[in-house]
């Protein structure tokens, strides 16, 4: 699903965000990506994204080569991923369907299969009964559905997850890993980058740990092993 060969990326000021990382991540796998702040973490989902371009090194998404994809295919690509933020990212002047349906209208889908899919999608994350609600009108927990549904609408190979739990209490953190640990086991690769030590050591999946741009620990029953 994704390879990074001897990826660096240096930031116009000269700091180097990761250097000389190699990664490879399986379709179907469950991995947490975990650091603290300035270790290289949001650097590597821009750079899976394409919001950013790798210094040196190769990038691979499912076995395409991506280092030097041109703007222009871009779109094309993130139709095979959906995002998760931590700060949801909702439209507010628009309905819960409507944000959900929004995903979809931007790669062109036909106003039939919407209809069909945006309530399928809201259901599954048990926001079935609040289609017509407007963001302002949910709880945190049931804005990150929200925002879970928008990036699952399109059916995505590959669900990035930015420290999806980062704004919510522990009770809702849990019920949104327990959606994400469902999505995985549809087949979809899920990558999330967290802070939360609890989930993560309770998990007991792959964990992938940065430090100083480097990956530091790679552990297939792995835990948030590293120093505060």
């Amino acid at each position: 699903m994704l390879r990074l060969e001897n990826v660096t990326k240096t930031y116009p000021n000269g700091v180097i965000a990761l250097n000389s990382v190699n990664l490879n991540i399986e379709k179907g796998e469950f991995v947490f990506i975990v650091g603290s702040s300035g270790s290289g973490k949001s650097t590597l989902i821009k750079l899976i994204m394409q919001e950013l371009k790798v210094t040196s090194g190769q990038l691979y998404i499912e076995g395409q080569d991506v280092t030097h994809i041109s703007r222009r295919k871009i779109p094309k690509l993130r139709r095979k991923m959906g995002v998760v933020f931590q700060d949801f990212r909702l439209l507010d002047k628009m309905t819960v369907y409507s944000n959900v349906a929004f995903a979809m209208k931007v790669t062109e889908t036909p106003a039939r299969k919407i209809r069909r899919m945006v309530p399928t999608v809201l259901s599954m994350v048990g926001l079935g009964k609040k289609m017509k609600r407007y963001p302002n009108q949910l709880s945190g927990g049931e804005q990150q559905r929200t925002a879970l549904a928008r990036a699952l609408v399109n059916n995505p190979h590959l669900l990035l997850a930015d420290e999806p739990t980062g704004n919510l209490d522990p009770k809702t953190s849990w019920e949104i890993v327990k959606l994400l640990i469902d999505i995985n086991l549809r087949g979809t690769t899920v990558i999330i980058v967290t802070h939360d030590s609890e989930i993560v050591n309770a998990m007991k999946k792959r964990v992938v740990t940065l430090k100083d741009g480097h990956i530091v620990k790679d552990e297939q029953r792995g835990d948030y092993g590293y120093e505060h």
